[in-house]
């Protein structure tokens, strides 16, 4: 059975082998064709509970079975489901609760009992879905309360809502990093052509065991869901504290793929690793941001055996490049070429294509390019728009507009098609009449060895234009000083960079960068906490 729907990833799977397993948490498992009659049972509860077509069920939960049971059930019954990270707080969760217009929440008792100051202000809310198997108390005179098992029993066998391939089925919401956060909309094509799409370059079989380390609201984060399901695979379900927790559950578990980000990465990167991991763990994948040079050298140390996969993506449209293992030595600092099933372009502000080596914004077209932001046509209007006739890539007699997501990133593509992230426009420092790119910065300083995490940018200066101002920590086990390790980095600065691009202030964060929900560096609080150190208003937010 083909899948055509998001749902039919484990219909499909529990039709070829359904006493494989699919999931694990906690060290309890559930195969495919639990997980399937469990979607099938929640789906026909929502139903009962009155669910229509394309509304919205909001989950507030951790890692856990009911999780992903909701997720599937509500996108069988002809719904969207809302994931909501758990790291966020009740104000947070309020917000997207209002805005997305969710009629369900599906939370645990702990969790409600925060809510109980904002539930009032969302309105549209008329359900709530309590995990547990305690008794149920009414939680508030708008919205009816029911039990998870309540849910189940409801109506196993009833039908869902009519659903075809372009339909809603989830509105994921960014991490807010310019202001309240958006919600993205995705369609069942554009979740399945994703699946599919991932799980054909990372090679993923039956036989792998996938770590689910990022949080499920974050869209790489439910691809590894969606990626082993395609093929029949089994997912580990972590929430972890620390990092070691990381190492521990991929040692425990066999663990055969894992993905990240980052700031995860870096910290794994400086632990010593079980030497059993390298033994079954066949491929580490990054996205999310850049990864650094040494990070991956590290890794690479660590783990010979497995094969890295470097990602770049948007949620707008969920991946767009990677580039093979094959290629890290020939092409470093490549984000490689579009993924199966997608087109990337690489466009000047006419519309038209860049020549090799040209920098430009990079367009994605193809059946992952999501529906756009949810209520919100102005910003749709910003990223998601009509693809110019002189791009190239559409013939003149097609009439109908095809809508491209235009991601505000500039980069350039070599002789041979790779493409190379130069930065966000946005981000691009303006220094002494020059630009520069706060990835190229960034890299410098994680070559000296001497920094966990950095973070480069730009801030106001009355006759530089911007001045460069980097946030740094020390790498684990540094028991430098402070201002010792600023003046060490200043040196190697001067030995690799050009004048204009040297840091003008250096700033250690003993403690760690901040980190927004999906584990991503927090660059607007870091940038706004740079201006104040640095005694300066921010011109603009960075995004």
């Amino acid at each position: 059975m083909s899948a055509t729907l998001l749902h039919h990833l484990i219909r499909s799977s529990a039709v070829r082998a359904p006493e494989a397993i699919a999931l694990r948490a906690g060290g309890i498992s559930l195969n495919y064709q639990e997980l399937a009659s469990a979607v099938d049972a929640i789906k026909g509860g929502l139903v009962r509970l009155g669910l229509a077509r394309s509304e919205r069920v909001a989950v507030w939960l951790d890692k856990r079975f009911e999780t992903v049971i909701t997720f599937f059930a509500t996108a069988a019954a002809g719904g969207a489901f809302v994931p909501v990270n758990p790291a966020l707080k009740p104000a947070q969760v309020s917000h997207i609760l209002r805005d997305s217009g969710a009629s369900f929440l599906v939370t645990s008792p702990e969790r409600l009992a925060g809510l109980a100051d904002v539930l009032a202000t969302c309105p549209g809310l008329r359900h709530l879905i309590l995990t547990g198997t305690s008794e149920v108390k009414p939680a508030a005179r708008t919205f009816a309360t029911h039990g998870w098992n309540e849910a189940l029993a409801l109506a196993p066998e009833v039908s869902g809502h009519r659903v075809i391939d372009s339909d809603m089925a989830a509105i994921l919401y960014t991490s807010g990093s310019t202001g309240l956060p958006k919600g993205v909309v995705l369609s069942h094509r554009n979740m399945v052509a994703g699946a599919q799409s991932v799980a054909h370059y990372l090679e993923n079989r039956p036989d792998d065991v996938l770590l689910a380390a990022l949080p499920l609201s974050f869209d790489a984060g439910f691809s590894q869901l969606t990626t082993a399901f395609a093929v029949g695979a089994r997912v580990v379900l972590l929430n972890y504290l620390l990092p070691r927790d990381v190492l521990k559950a991929m040692e425990n578990e066999r663990v055969t793929g894992l993905t990240a980000v980052p700031p995860l990465w870096i910290q794994l990167a400086q632990l010593k690793w079980p030497a059993g991991i390298d033994e079954h763990l066949r491929y580490f994948a990054n996205t999310g941001g850049h990864m650094p040079r040494a990070t991956l050298d590290r890794l690479r140390t660590l783990l010979p055996s497995a094969r890295p996969y470097l990602m770049y993506g948007l949620t707008e449209a969920f991946r767009a490049t990677y580039l093979p293992p094959e290629e890290i030595d020939r092409r470093p600092g490549s984000i490689g070429k579009e993924i199966p099933g997608a087109e990337v372009l690489v466009l000047r502000e006419d519309g038209s294509e860049c020549a090799p080596n040209e920098p430009g914004e990079l367009v994605q077209r193809g059946s992952l390019v999501g529906l756009g932001y949810w209520d919100d046509p102005e910003k749709t209007a910003e990223r998601y728009k009509p693809l110019p006739l002189c791009a190239g890539a559409r013939a003149a007699g097609l009439t109908m507009p095809e809508i491209a997501v235009f991601s505000g990133d500039t980069v350039r593509r070599d002789e041979d098609g790779f493409l190379y992230f130069v930065g966000r426009r946005d981000e691009m420092i303006k220094t002494s009449g020059y630009r520069v790119s706060p990835t190229e910065i960034e890299e410098i300083l994680h070559a000296t060895g001497l920094v966990g995490e950095c973070a480069a940018f730009g801030l106001p200066h009355d006759t530089l234009g911007q001045g460069i101002a980097v946030a740094v920590t020390p790498v684990s086990g540094c028991t430098t000083k402070p201002e010792t390790l600023v003046a060490q980095l200043l040196s190697e600065c001067r030995i690799h960079m050009p004048t204009y691009m040297i840091p003008a202030r250096i700033e250690v964060w003993q403690s760690g960068l901040p980190h927004n929900s999906n584990g991503k560096i927090d660059r607007p609080r870091l940038f706004r906490e740079l201006c104040k150190i640095a005694g300066t208003a921010p011109e603009d937010r960075v995004e």
